[in-house]
């Protein structure tokens, strides 16, 4: 349940609600849950409200949680594109803004069928997202280290969404985006900037020869009130792409589906690569590929366009 309500986008203290209810039946001793379900004193237990009692219920009788089916939201396309798909290029930890430890975010990415995931939590100017200073980035390459010899053959790519400055300039010392495996590099201040000032700022960025994938291009957000796309040269900007060999990302939060439908276009005209990304910031968003994949088939993105249909080494090699 939880996994599904983060992939519904809902809020962090629902989803948490079902985690902690999660660690309290997980805890209680062999035949426990039978016994107190049949009782109904599930409630009872600090953590079991009426709604995860519910799920518990419906589960221990095996049955489909009816709360579950509220969060059913199926794909109409791109599930062969999916299906091709070995990692994930654009993934947050706890370690910045996202919910869950990198271990976490690493075993479900594993269990959605992955071989490898990049880490990219933010670069230091974005403070509203606890991105990394370079002493923390450093620390998080050890862990990540560690992990991976536990568990390989899954492997965690070490990598960083690195905030475009103002003058294309990335945020983060040249020498640690040489050591990581992948560099995604976002626009995240100054959205509304003028259109030439702008383009001058995303080509400078995607020519940088640290950066693999320029992240969600127009910055802009599709829900509730909503957030404009940024305005620039984008047939320059991904003639800049082209010509660096930076992929453009398909980002599938739900929020944002950028690049809208005609950039995406005039990007596979202009012989783009890309990235399907998920950005996850919790588990459950690990899953939003599929909404990605989706929209890289309606506008004619081919598989051999999309750098994550690649294995680690290949990727690597790229």
């Amino acid at each position: 349940m939880a996994f599904q309500l983060e992939r519904a986008g809902e809020p962090t203290y629902r989803v948490r609600a079902f985690r902690k209810a999660a660690e309290v039946v997980a805890a209680l001793p062999d035949g426990e849950v039978a016994r107190r379900v049949e009782a109904g004193t599930l409630t009872d237990l600090p953590g079991i409200g009426k709604a995860t009692a519910g799920v518990i219920v419906d589960a221990v009788a095996g049955r489909e949680p009816t709360y579950l089916s509220r969060f059913r939201e199926p794909v109409v396309g791109g599930q062969a594109l999916r299906a091709l798909l070995k990692g994930d290029c654009h993934t947050h930890s706890d370690w910045s803004d996202g919910g869950s430890p990198i271990r976490e975010m690493a075993e479900t990415a594993r269990d959605l069928g992955h071989s490898w995931v990049v880490l990219t939590d933010h670069s230091p100017r974005l403070t509203v997202a606890n991105g990394l200073s370079a002493d923390r980035l450093l620390r998080q390459l050890d862990v990540v280290a560690e992990l991976n010899a536990e568990l390989a053959p899954f492997r965690i790519l070490t990598g960083i969404e690195v905030d475009i400055l103002d003058d294309g300039s990335l945020d983060q010392r040249p020498e640690l985006l040489e050591r990581l495996d992948v560099v995604v590099a976002s626009v995240h201040s100054k959205l509304r900037m003028p259109a030439p000032e702008m383009t001058r700022r995303m080509v400078a960025a995607v020519s940088n020869p640290h950066v693999d994938v320029l992240g969600h291009c127009t910055g802009r957000l599709v829900v509730g009130k909503g957030r404009p796309e940024s305005t620039f040269d984008a047939e320059a900007v991904f003639t800049a792409c082209v010509e660096g060999g930076t992929a453009v990302e398909i980002n599938s939060r739900p929020e944002r589906r950028d690049p809208p439908g005609r950039l995406l276009r005039l990007a596979v005209e202009l012989g783009c690569v890309f990235s399907i990304d998920s950005d996850a910031h919790a588990p459950g968003q690990l899953d939003w590929l599929s909404f990605g994949c989706e929209r890289a088939e309606e506008c004619g993105v081919t598989p051999d366009r999309v750098i994550n249909t690649l294995e680690a080494d290949e990727l690597l090699a790229r």
